[in-house]
């Protein structure tokens, strides 16, 4: 008796040990991926990362400026030269965008952001004229259409602290209400073209990125 058990017990082993062999074997098939038709036949290598500079070529800032007067090219080198973040197009932008945000902060009376926006003598001739028109009980309802032209008129690095004048032609509707909400000037319907000469200002050794605007002429 005790023999057959043994036989029997050799015999279930075997067979484990066959029936192990084969499911291993399939299981490791399966778990192999199948490749989909849309799939690449083999990973593509790894993007390289691009190697961001600090500051763009003070030669390729001016590539497709031709009418850049030597005077500001040579101002605008002085503080690319300085600042190594300085680049004209991210300036000129940003400058369209201040020019913006000062106008319409002007025509609704919003002090908090011309004070963010303007050094000391530029806000108080905002502060002012606000103070006037609040006084007399009018109201502005402008719209900035269109900004056709920002270009650089004038550049200087004086120390640490860079000038920029940029010479802005925009289309600008505007309308003013008295205190009885009637119009008194202006009209919605036709714009009318603005020229202003802003100057903009940056200690090029300062932490912070941001311009104020220091000056306004007409143009």
């Amino acid at each position: 008796m005790i023999f057959e058990i043994i036989i029997l017990a050799m015999i279930a082993a075997f067979l484990g040990l066959r029936l192990y062999s084969v499911l291993g074997r399939r299981a490791e098939h399966e778990e192999e991926s199948i490749p989909n038709r849309f799939d690449p036949a083999q990973p593509p290598p790894p993007a390289a990362v691009p190697q961001r500079n600090s500051a763009p070529n003070a030669e390729s800032q001016f590539d497709g400026m031709p009418d850049v007067i030597p005077a500001v090219e040579r101002g605008v080198r002085d503080i690319a030269a300085a600042d190594s973040r300085f680049d004209i197009t991210g300036f000129l932008e940003g400058a369209k965008g201040a020019y913006g945000m000062v106008l319409e902060a002007f025509w609704k009376g919003d002090r908090e952001t011309l004070k963010e926006l303007c050094d000391d003598d530029v806000y108080e001739s905002f502060d002012s004229a606000i103070t006037a028109r609040e006084e007399a009980g009018e109201r502005l309802d402008n719209r900035l259409i269109r900004i056709e032209e920002a270009v650089i008129d004038r550049a200087s690095l004086d120390g640490t602290m860079a000038r920029v004048a940029v010479r802005f032609v925009a289309d600008i509707a505007a309308v003013t209400y008295d205190k009885d909400g009637t119009m008194i000037a202006g009209s919605l319907d036709d714009a009318v073209e603005s020229r202003d000469i802003w100057t903009f200002m940056r200690d090029v050794n300062s932490s912070d990125p941001n311009w104020l605007l220091d000056e306004t002429d007409e143009g």
